[in-house]
């Protein structure tokens, strides 16, 4: 084998492990953010139970959750693009199984649907309040079927990858993991004040809700 053959092959095994890092970067990020959702989605639940007491942290815990969902729409999303591109990484990880791959998209969108009727509702006139109404309630219980499914399906993963990042002793074996623990809590500050500011609306959508 002559040195370039060598060289060659040695830049070709470089460019590989690169692009296995990326994914595994990606994967690790969806995890993160995906048990953190949990965690948000789980307490959102709770103020479901009572919403019209709890209304406030329903709406609050409905804000903080908006960025991180478009944070998880995004990283899936790239994966989803890169796959379907042909990467070579990507297809080496291989795809979901056909069920969570159908499923997926569908949350996906539904999850956003839900949360854009809820933030409508709490800025749209009074007469776009009764279809909103029905569109947020609708979107809620088709999504949590699809999701239902979608968890299930990826709870191993998300447990396994999650932690990976905050440990010492895993935390370096893929390059980024600081980058992406401050973008993960960025789009919870995000949240954060997306929430607060629009908390002063609650009190005007109780005025102006249909039969209020």
């Amino acid at each position: 084998m002559s040195a370039e053959d060598h060289d060659e092959i040695l830049m070709a095994s470089r460019v590989r492990r690169r692009a296995d890092a990326g994914v595994a970067a990606n994967a690790r990020l969806t995890a993160s953010n995906a048990a953190i959702l949990l965690v948000l989605l789980a307490a959102e639940g709770v103020t479901i139970l009572r919403v019209r007491e709890l209304l406030t942290p329903h709406v609050f815990i409905g804000m903080v959750l908006v960025p991180p969902v478009l944070l998880k729409v995004a990283s899936t999303g790239w994966r989803f693009a890169r796959y379907y591109r042909g990467a070579p990484a990507y297809r080496r990880k291989g795809a979901p199984p056909l069920l969570l791959r159908l499923l997926g998209p569908a949350a996906g969108i539904l999850t956003v649907v839900l949360l854009a009727s809820g933030v409508g509702l709490l800025l749209v006139g009074p007469s776009w309040l009764p279809l909103l109404l029905k569109v947020h309630k609708a979107s809620f219980v088709l999504r949590f079927g699809a999701m239902t499914i979608h968890v299930l399906g990826h709870l191993g993963e998300v447990f396994r990858l999650a932690p990976r990042d905050w440990l010492r002793r895993t935390r370096r074996d893929v390059t980024g993991a600081a980058p992406r623990q401050w973008l993960i809590a960025a789009s919870l500050v995000a949240g954060g004040m997306l929430g607060f500011l629009l908390l002063s609306h609650v009190g005007h959508w109780l005025a102006t809700r249909p039969g209020g």
